[in-house]
């Protein structure tokens, strides 16, 4: 049987796309390579959103291309934000590189790669093809958000993303999903019910609710009953037999709604942790972002859902070193950090990115402060993180158990409600379970328990 490798970079949505992709693969009679060396389809799903990124892919692609060289019949491709980005200009920075499909071609991957290999294997000359075939496809489709769910996983495990709607029109200062992602589009509720029960039915216990500005979901929808598109979503999810939580990724200050946090109060299939990019704690520095809103507004959202669900767990995106950034805009996002008291943040240096505003605007930051500022915001988070982590010692946990521990075969792992990695021993549960334990032991981001 052919055999199709699939590398991926970047964010759950791009994590989601290649489980669509390796899909197709599989229905049509694929097996899923564990090394590209073995693989007749190599494809990397690439991310923009910063530079290191994308050299990662281009760099792991030349390297793939080289490894290949004595089997001239592999297709290689790109697909994701940076095809859509750059386009064909990747077949000149990877002359082997034979196919570009955009973040809105996920549903022709399949067909296009295995058309070229077939063309491949069936050439009558042996002779060894060193330059690709330059396949480019990054156009959009009437309807392409609804072919998101033409696969399904079939990889099997107790928990699963579930697509909900592509694109972004925030046009953040800084970013360039709107440029890869396009427009924002809503795939119709009875779709998005309709696959939770077939996950359901095959297993899945947990599913996480993927979107660009996930509670923009159905923003032209009316309200009914108080009640926007999303929550009304949310709700029916919930009245699924079998499905015992929910999570969603990523929301948006903008769009988030009273409903929302309300949710919290009567949907206790809602998982207890909400990743919220907050980015900075400075107006100043959210205005020149083009970030809509101020940074009173974020906190006090964040301490109304705590209110709702008092163990809520919050995480965050936060960017330092924006353009222009002094250190009282820093110092002003170090003590918004000390308020919301972060379960966990990612913070990132400011990167530029092509066809940005930011990326043009004066006074810029030096790479010396931004590893400064990151360092000291780093440390502020993980004492933080750790000292709440810690006061959950000989507390109860119901936990999803999910599979063996990364890092010990002995021992068995799951998450909490509010998304804390659980390790337990192993004999003591099996994957898809939902079961008390009792925490004994906290090694900052990790923790152990026993079983109840």
């Amino acid at each position: 049987m052919p055999q199709v490798f699939i590398k991926t970079y970047g964010c759950q949505m791009n994590e989601r796309d290649s489980e669509q992709v390796a899909a197709m693969f599989l229905s049509a009679g694929y097996e899923l390579a564990d090394s590209p060396e073995r693989a007749d389809v190599v494809l990397i799903n690439t991310c923009s959103v910063r530079e290191k990124a994308e050299l990662k892919a281009l760099g792991k692609m030349g390297i793939l291309c080289a490894q290949q060289a004595a089997r001239p019949w592999v297709v290689f491709g790109f697909m994701g934000c940076m095809s859509q980005s750059k386009g064909k200009e990747l077949f000149r920075e990877v002359p082997r590189l034979d196919i570009v499909t955009g973040t809105r071609q996920y549903h022709n991957v399949f067909s296009l790669c295995h058309r070229l290999l077939l063309q491949r294997l069936a050439a009558a000359s042996a002779e060894p093809r060193r330059r690709g075939a330059h396949i480019c496809e990054v156009g959009e489709e009437a309807g392409f958000q609804n072919q998101i769910r033409d696969h399904l996983p079939t990889r099997g495990g107790c928990t699963a993303f579930v697509s909900i709607m592509q694109g972004c029109e925030m046009r953040c200062s800084y970013c360039i999903v709107p440029h890869t992602r396009g427009r924002e589009c809503s795939r119709p509720a009875a779709d998005i019910l309709h696959e939770a029960r077939e996950l359901v039915a095959n297993g899945v216990k947990e599913i996480t609710l993927l979107g660009q500005i996930v509670n923009r979901y159905g923003k032209d929808e009316p309200i009914i009953n108080g009640r926007g598109a999303f929550v009304r979503l949310l709700e029916q999810l919930h009245e699924i037999d079998g499905l015992l939580r929910i999570r969603f990724t990523s929301p948006h200050p903008i769009g988030f709604r009273q409903d929302l946090v309300q949710a919290y109060t009567y949907l206790p299939k809602l998982c207890s942790h909400i990743h919220f990019p907050m980015q900075s704690g400075s107006d100043r520095i959210l205005q020149l972002m083009r970030r809509p809103y101020k940074n009173e507004k974020y906190l006090s959202l964040c301490e109304a859902m705590r209110e709702a669900r008092p163990d809520l767990a919050i995480t965050t995106d936060i960017i330092v070193g924006f353009p222009g950034e002094t250190d009282e805009d820093y110092l002003q996002t170090k003590a918004a950090v000390e308020r919301i008291q972060f379960d966990n943040a990612f913070i990132f240096q400011y990167s530029p990115r092509r066809d940005t505003p930011a990326a043009l605007m004066d006074d810029q930051i030096c790479l010396r402060v931004k590893e400064e500022r990151n360092h000291d915001l780093l440390e502020t988070v993980n004492r933080i993180a750790t000292a709440r982590n810690q006061a959950l010692v000989g507390t109860d946990q119901l936990i999803l158990v999910e599979g063996p521990s990364k890092t010990n075969a002995q021992r068995m792992q799951g998450r909490s409600s509010q998304n804390k990695p659980i390790i337990i021993m192993k004999g003591a549960a099996a994957a898809g379970q939902l079961l008390p334990v009792r925490i004994t032991e906290c090694t900052g981001f990790t923790l152990y328990g026993e079983v109840q």
